[in-house]
């Protein structure tokens, strides 16, 4: 069957074949036999709804993605993501007010482990140690860097440190969502530099995304969690909250304004300057 998988949007992620498609299907629609409209954003289903009324014209078409809150099925590579990445897991055993994950999978899920050097899991420390190790060992299969989001700073251990200096690490990046999260990242960066993994004032390769902007956040406090995760060594980026209607928070201007300094490494490290370690 020839599928073409339709987004609303266009991210680093999306699959680049022929048959991906970004929009309406034109004035000269490819042939195919169905037509599946892939939302990974709530409030991208608006755009999903109008894409499907117009793809229904080609073929009969179907919506799926993380957007609708169905629990995912197995993951395959190159389908809904380009080729490199890969999804080990689905879920996660916390319950983050924030995160549809734990909602949408119903916990956590380990999937079967499929070729990829960039995982995309919700959490992969709180995997299995079977599982993790697995993971790794595929990934030192791989010729390109490894790069893994979603990683738990208070489920990282010195054994999975010891699986870190086994790979060539392009990002390993970590969460932090709340006031709460900066003690375990703190935990977490001095075993990172105490292994030798953080090298210099800042890493480029260790990360943390910093959620921004959610419900009674203001735009000094949020500025001084970005702060304080660069004095850890680790590079922040922020992220900045919306609600399931695609809004945030107001004043809107300042917190674009804020998400838009903390995104660009050469201004974080202009930041870094003068900033005294954590």
């Amino acid at each position: 069957m020839k599928v073409a998988r339709v987004f609303p949007r266009r991210t680093k992620a999306s699959p680049d074949d022929e048959l991906a498609f970004f929009g309406p299907p034109g004035l000269f629609p490819p042939e195919v036999d169905q037509a599946e409209i892939s939302v990974a954003f709530t409030w991208d289903l608006p755009a999903a709804e109008r894409l499907a009324a117009e793809w229904s014209r080609v073929a009969p078409v179907g919506i799926g993605g993380p957007a609708l809150g169905w629990p995912s099925g197995d993951f395959e590579p190159g389908r809904y993501l380009r080729p490199g990445y890969t999804i080990t897991s689905r879920g996660c055993p916390n319950r983050c007010p924030f995160c549809d994950a734990w909602r949408r999978e119903g916990g956590l899920r380990e999937l079967e482990i499929k070729d990829g050097w960039i995982v995309q899991d919700d959490n992969l420390l709180a995997c299995s140690t079977t599982h993790v190790d697995a993971v790794f060992a595929m990934l030192r299969r791989q010729k390109h860097e490894s790069q893994l989001r979603g990683l738990e700073a208070r489920l990282l251990t010195a054994r999975h440190v010891d699986l870190l200096l086994s790979l060539r690490v392009g990002a390993a990046i970590f969460a932090c969502d709340l006031p709460d999260d900066l003690d375990p990242l703190i935990t977490a960066a001095r075993l990172l530099r105490s292994s030798g993994l953080i090298r210099g004032h800042v890493s480029h390769e260790f990360r943390a995304y910093v959620l921004i902007g959610y419900a009674n956040d203001t735009p000094a406090a949020a500025e001084l969690r970005l702060l304080q995760v660069l004095r850890l060594g680790l590079l922040p980026f922020a992220m900045l909250y919306r609600d399931h209607a695609g809004k945030v928070a107001s004043p809107a201007a300042v917190w674009q304004k804020l998400r838009r300094e903390w995104i660009r490494p050469h201004i974080i490290m202009t930041k870094a300057k003068g900033l005294k370690p954590l």
